[in-house]
């Protein structure tokens, strides 16, 4: 079994996060608000939530089927030395072979998104590393980076059969089950003569910006943080990994929950949620929270039976 919290940390930092208002349900509005340190009086939220909804309404009406048919432009040829070495790139060959993909400059405003918010310092971080005017390179490497950076991690074993890892960077996941060979495997001669071992592996995904084509819209599937960095620096288009579904089964393999969850919002809705609302100040509130850790625990049980002989 592996299980996810994020918990806050107790130093006196404070991380200022933007929260999309108006479409997400007001329940869920509340309960984000409420972990808020600075949280107003709940009266005074379901007012603000009402007002974005009735935005929301009106930009239904106002910008029906603009998130339609987003400028997708191929890279041109000063990117062909960074793209090779991408390509290159085992993790990018691994994770984006199940249906048709390219890498090309994606329109950021017409970007669907499914993330509720944005963590303000976090994106303030990459807006100084990738400095006023960062060259395409630069760019091209914060969207698609293949050196695969790694944030801190610390685990400990817990108990017997409990292990639990720990990174500032909301990443952290489990990434799966898998069988280890006879070479892969360490000296294991203290537990007694190994026959097989099971690893279950902790850590981060791919991390590349990430966009669905499908029903002639871009869904962001990968990468909020960097696209609303190079929005507010004023790019109109960055550098993405596009992967083209041609079909819902498609789609619920590749897509996030919250996506599969709703299909008809980010597909078939006349106006879905869109990078560009992130920067409507009628759209968005931002909250002040301490800074949090994300943790995974892994916990594993192992029984045994008779069976019946081969």
């Amino acid at each position: 079994m592996v299980t996810r919290a994020i918990y806050m940390t107790r130093d006196g930092c404070v991380n200022q996060t933007l929260y999309l208002t108006g479409r997400p349900t007001l329940r869920h509005f509340l309960r984000f608000a409420t972990k808020a340190r600075d949280c107003e009086p709940e009266c005074a939220l379901v007012d603000e939530w009402h007002a974005a909804s009735e935005v929301v309404r009106t930009l239904e009406k106002e910008e029906g089927g603009i998130a339609d048919h987003p400028e997708v432009l191929p890279l041109g040829p000063e990117y062909e030395p960074l793209l090779i070495e991408f390509l290159k790139d085992p993790i990018q060959r691994a994770s984006f072979n199940t249906v048709p993909t390219d890498i090309a400059l994606v329109e950021l405003d017409k970007l669907i998104v499914y993330q509720k918010h944005i963590d303000l310092t976090f994106t303030g971080q990459l807006e100084r590393e990738l400095q006023p005017t960062p060259d395409i390179g630069r760019v091209f490497r914060t969207c698609l980076p293949y050196d695969h950076p790694k944030p801190p991690v610390k685990w400990a074993r817990v108990d017997s059969d409990s292990y639990v890892f720990v990174s500032p960077s909301n990443d952290l996941r489990f990434l799966g089950a898998l069988p280890i060979t006879d070479g892969q495997l360490p000296d294991c001669a203290s537990l007694g003569d190994v026959v097989s071992v099971l690893g279950l592996a902790i850590g981060f995904g791919s991390n590349f910006m990430n966009a669905l084509f499908t029903d002639h819209r871009l869904i962001l599937n990968n990468g909020s943080h960097r696209a609303y960095t190079l929005r507010n620096m004023g790019f109109t288009h960055a550098p993405c990994i596009v992967q083209h579904v041609a079909s819902r089964d498609a789609l619920d393999v590749l897509a996030s929950r919250e996506v599969r969850s709703d299909l008809d919002l980010y597909l078939k809705h006349q106006r879905p949620p869109m990078l560009r609302d992130y920067f409507n100040p009628q759209l968005h509130k931002v909250f002040s929270f301490q800074p949090r850790l994300q943790q995974i625990k892994v916990h594993f049980e192992v029984s045994e039976a008779d069976v019946p002989a081969f």
